[in-house]
Parts: C-alpha cells; structure tokens; sequence
C-alpha cells in the first residue's frame, strides 16, 4: 500500500463523513439538535478538562429565539404565507417553443 492509497483513503473518508453530517442535519433537524445537546451535555460536566468542558459548550445546539431568521415557525412570519382555501390560483402552463 503506498502513501497515495493511504492520503486518498482518508480524504475519502472525510468526504463521506462531511456529507453524512450535513445529511443528517439537512434531513432530521430534530433528531440531530436532540443528539448534538446530548453529546454537549456529556461532555460539558463537572470533573471533565477544560477543553472537553469547551467543545461540549461549543457543540451545545442554539435554542430558537422566536426572531425571524432562526427557522423556528412560531410566528408565522418567516417564509411565504398559507394560501386560504378559497383563493385558488390558477394554473398556467407554457409551451416549448
């Protein structure tokens, strides 16, 4: 095995593991904010060193504030507004020309 498979087997690893990180927190919001508060709260305890104390308060997730922009929905008031169920808009389709 030479050096290159060793290199292009890390860079290909950390690729694969970037991308499964920005999928799970692209796809299960929820679930990853509920998993990044668990590993913050482990590892930002009493007794642990200071830099695992620090990480643990840096991946500690941001708690929605309810502004416009943090993509909470509570206001409904961010992003385009429901359509009423009387005010249909038509359809209007485009030929290829």
């Amino acid at each position: 095995m030479t050096p290159f498979d060793i290199v292009q087997g890390v860079v290909v690893g950390v690729v694969v593991l970037a991308s499964a990180y920005v999928a799970f927190r692209k796809l299960l919001p929820k679930t990853s904010t509920r998993t990044l508060a668990a590993i913050s709260a482990s590892l930002n305890r009493d007794g642990r060193s200071a830099w695992l104390r620090r990480m643990g308060r840096r991946l500690q997730p941001t708690a929605a504030t309810g502004s416009c922009g943090d993509g909470c929905g509570s206001c409904n008031s961010c992003g385009p507004a429901p359509v009423a169920r009387g005010d249909a808009q038509p359809l209007t389709f485009k030929s290829r020309r």
